[in-house]
């Protein structure tokens, strides 16, 4: 089997349990666009499995799958590529970095995909030192917004594994004036996780940044916060 033969089957296995339901109950959560055949998960995930007992269901092959995957479009397909790949930890490499690079380039278009690969594929390079803070950085000059919003949502399981936050801190702060908003929900997002954690470095960090940071960061970030300890954050009214 080829990649193109593999994508045809998973494409044709996709039409054949579509569901128009599924893509109603779902589609509100997606302002962008939902572009789905409406395949029930656990439809996906029995299909996955039952390829990945197949032995000429290699990483090489599952790569080049995926690239075909990605570009489709459609929902499902895309987080067939990730389920394809996430059963294989031990054989992540830097190959899979430039795969993700590859893939943000030609099909990631929402919050969704982008948050199931910084869990899945991203995070684990991170974890595992395959990758690095530095090779993160031009992630936040990227041209898709959801690049950008992958680079702080990719730190997250950092945090429990890190006594200093200086070095994500600094890898997030070019992007603390980031015009969109699903990017200033992620760089929230990660701040709220490391503000549970680490609250005095974390609020030195939210302090610097709140005259000049879009207000969307704060409302996340500051989520868990009593009312009173969210006033230090608040901007100061001009006189």
């Amino acid at each position: 089997m080829n990649a193109v033969e593999l994508y045809h089957d998973l494409k044709s296995y996709c039409e054949q349990h579509a569901d128009a339901a599924v893509v109603k109950k779902y589609s509100r959560f997606f302002k962008e666009g939902y572009d789905a055949h409406g395949v029930r998960d656990n439809l996906l995930h029995s299909k996955v499995d039952l390829l990945l007992t197949k032995e000429d269901i290699d990483l090489p092959l599952i790569y080049e799958t995926a690239r075909l995957l990605v570009r489709s479009g459609k929902y499902e397909e895309t987080f067939l590529a990730v389920m394809l790949l996430r059963p294989h930890p031990k054989k992540f490499s830097t190959t899979l970095f430039a795969e993700l690079t590859q893939w943000f380039e030609t099909g990631i278009h929402n919050w969704a995909h982008t948050d199931v690969i910084c869990r899945d594929l991203s995070s684990p390079l991170l974890l595992k030192k395959i990758i690095d803070l530095n090779d993160l950085a031009p992630w936040r000059k990227a041209e898709n917004k959801y690049q950008r919003r992958a680079v702080p949502v990719s730190l997250i399981p950092l945090l429990k594994q890190s006594d200093d936050y200086q070095p994500f801190f600094k890898c997030i702060e070019p992007l603390m004036q980031d015009p969109e908003r699903c990017v200033q929900q992620g760089l929230g997002w990660f701040l709220r996780e490391a503000w549970k954690l680490k609250r005095d470095e974390t609020e030195t960090f939210l302090l610097k940044w709140k005259e000049t940071a879009p207000r969307v960061i704060y409302q996340y970030a500051t989520e868990k916060m009593t009312r009173e300890e969210k006033q230090r954050f608040r901007r100061e009214k001009k006189k």
